[in-house]
């Protein structure tokens, strides 16, 4: 295996950096932004429903972590083709005009990692003792305290799910290429513009924006890491 390409890679992504290449710029904070929208709003679901699935009781209940755990691994090329097939101007959701779109995307992306979401905030939360739920409840907490006392002492199970939904929304490709066409200077981001570059044989760029988009990930996880130490 010739490292030659990997090599290349590297240097140009260090000039790139160095020089805050202008398109390169737009298409990592284009790729932020959508990853961002996406886990805000899966958190906005995800974070309540995993609470609830995990602090009550009801039938079926373990069907529905089955069901939630098993979407965590869907194929992004079928969830993909359903959302555009939703999304399209023929589509039920079409007046939207989400498609080919940043918002579009970022919903995409945001209904992939619900699942991931839900089911680490109930491993988080079902991690802890039942007693302190029950504890919290005889000081006379109403449920919503109840549930704030609760998320406080999994905060670094929640964190990590949270963590986890922005990474898998940044470095999806599927979603981003079928809601999002990879249009240039609009829907373009950091693993559409990946595919591309290595399909024009510019494997040493692809290579340069794949180290940009493991700086990206892994920074946030390094500055995740320190807050949940200081905490």
């Amino acid at each position: 295996m010739s490292w030659r390409p990997v090599i290349e890679g590297l240097r140009e992504a260090a000039r790139l950096i160095a020089t805050g290449d202008r398109e390169v710029v737009e298409i990592t904070l284009r790729s932020i932004q959508t990853a961002s929208l996406a886990t805000l709003l899966a958190t906005l679901i995800g974070l309540p429903l995993g609470v609830a699935i995990s602090m009550r009781d009801f039938r079926g209940k373990r069907f529905v972590k089955i069901f939630f755990n098993g979407l965590v691994g869907i194929p992004t090329v079928t969830l993909g083709l359903l959302l555009w097939t939703l999304f399209s101007r023929s589509g039920p959701l079409g007046f939207m005009g989400l498609l080919y779109t940043v918002p579009g995307i970022a919903v995409g992306e945001a209904v992939l990692i619900v699942p991931i979401i839900v089911s680490f905030v109930v491993s988080a939360i079902e991690a802890k003792d039942v007693q302190l739920r029950d504890l919290v409840k005889t000081l006379g907490a109403s449920e919503m305290e109840t549930s704030i006392a609760i998320l406080r002492e999994a905060y670094a199970g929640v964190s990590l799910a949270i963590v986890s939904g922005f990474n898998r929304a940044f470095a999806e490709l599927g979603i981003a290429m079928m809601l999002g066409a990879n249009i240039r200077g609009l829907t373009r981001v950091l693993t559409t513009t990946i595919a591309l570059q290595k399909d024009m044989g510019e494997i040493g760029l692809s290579f340069a924006l794949s180290f940009i988009l493991l700086l990206v990930i892994m920074s946030l996880n390094f500055v995740m890491g320190l807050l949940r130490r200081e905490d």
